[in-house]
């Protein structure tokens, strides 16, 4: 997640998914050579295009990043977080061809699944993440 604001000033549009599969969400660990949050979980996802919807938007990130495959997006999303110079919205991802690995390596050093337990504990890219995966995961 990109947390600037553009040259132009306006607001960044980003969606994001969560993964998730036998009671476990799919996170990436952001780069530690990163500019915008570096060395922490996040979800897969990023900025919508220009001429894009957010699940279009979505479907391509998750083809690009993870090399996954989804028909379709429940709507709306289950969350709308207004950060500081972005909206981003996320949708929860219940099904998908193909098997989840890592396909930004410039911008992603690991994917992994994780329980309840263990994303509490992980060092997340937002605050707001871990109530809405507790929420997406009991």
């Amino acid at each position: 997640m990109d947390d600037e604001r553009s040259e132009s000033g306006r607001r960044h549009d980003v969606v994001c998914a969560v993964l998730i599969r036998h009671r476990q969400v799919l996170l990436a660990h952001r780069a530690a050579t990163n500019d915008w949050y570096p060395d922490v979980w996040d979800l897969p996802g990023g900025h919508v295009e220009s001429g894009e919807t957010g699940t279009q938007a979505l479907i391509r990130e998750l083809r690009e990043e993870l090399g996954v495959s989804i028909s379709e997006l429940g709507d709306p999303p289950v969350a709308e977080l207004r950060l500081e110079d972005m909206t981003l919205r996320i949708w929860r991802v219940d099904t998908w061809l193909g098997e989840p690995q890592n396909q930004a390596p410039e911008e992603h050093d690991t994917v992994g699944w994780f329980d309840l337990a263990e994303v509490s504990v992980l060092e997340l890219a937002s605050a707001e993440y871990r109530p809405l995966l507790h929420r997406l995961l009991e």
